[in-house]
């Protein structure tokens, strides 16, 4: 078994916290060659000295904002400046915003679909072109159980998690013919900044409604990511691996 990513060069959004940095790694500890993309650049910074402390890893800096198509297109031609090849590219950068339908605003739904959506599409652009220069990549796309069997008052993050997967199944479809493998995560309730934002009450009724009884790690999403990203799942396309702990909403 061949879990290594070695001379992999792998692009990383919202990297500086939560799955993205768990993600970050994991696979740094595999051996790729790490861009780590966010907005935050000093938390960036510092996470590209931990990962090079503790694994001697190569890692550079991808600062542009992936909601924005213009930020996009200047951080991939600033990345295509550094690599001219790319092997793996993780959609995990979003928010979570919820609100009962009534009270939604126009801005919200905007905000929440250019983070979570229009992002995925911006980046898969601009990598599937790198990856089909060597006619080979995998994109992982961060989806959520929410998007498979939505949740009261998240109609527009499910929404927008939904599309990712649609996303997925349809670039896995047009990539195949490239060896460009698509596939997308579902995770479930994970141990991360996004649900400690939670209220208290809400955290337990998350919490009582997984059938393994605990909250997962972003680690347990990063080592799915992982399987996705090497050898292991070379004939693995157009598929949405949930990681829940058989979480029922």
């Amino acid at each position: 078994m061949n879990l290594s990513l070695s001379g992999k060069k792998v692009l990383i959004t919202g990297a500086n916290r939560g799955i993205g940095k768990a993600i970050a790694h994991l696979f740094a500890q595999q051996g790729a060659e790490i861009f780590l993309n966010g907005r935050d650049e000093t938390a960036l910074a510092q996470l590209k000295d931990e990962l090079v402390a503790t694994y001697s890893a190569t890692v550079h800096l991808a600062i542009f904002d992936v909601a924005d198509v213009e930020s996009v297109k200047q951080g991939f031609r600033t990345l295509f400046a550094v690599t001219k090849s790319l092997d793996v590219l993780v959609n995990n950068a979003g928010i979570l915003d919820d609100a009962l339908i009534g009270m939604v605003s126009q801005a919200q739904i905007q905000q929440t679909f250019s983070a979570n959506t229009f992002s995925v599409l911006y980046c898969s652009q601009y990598a599937a072109r790198m990856m089909q220069r060597n006619k080979q990549g995998c994109i992982i796309n961060m989806a959520s159980i929410i998007g498979r069997v939505g949740n009261a008052g998240q109609a527009v993050y499910g929404g927008s998690k939904a599309a990712v997967i649609g996303i997925t199944q349809s670039l896995a479809k047009e990539l195949a013919a490239q060896n460009i493998r698509v596939n997308a995560i579902a995770p479930g309730f994970i141990d991360t900044d996004m649900a400690h934002s939670l209220p208290d009450d809400k955290f337990q009724q998350r919490l009582d409604s997984i059938a393994m009884g605990r909250i997962g790690s972003p680690e347990e999403v990063a080592k799915v990511a992982l399987f996705l990203a090497c050898d292991l799942s070379s004939y693995v396309t157009g598929q949405v691996i949930g990681v829940d702990g058989g979480m029922l909403i």
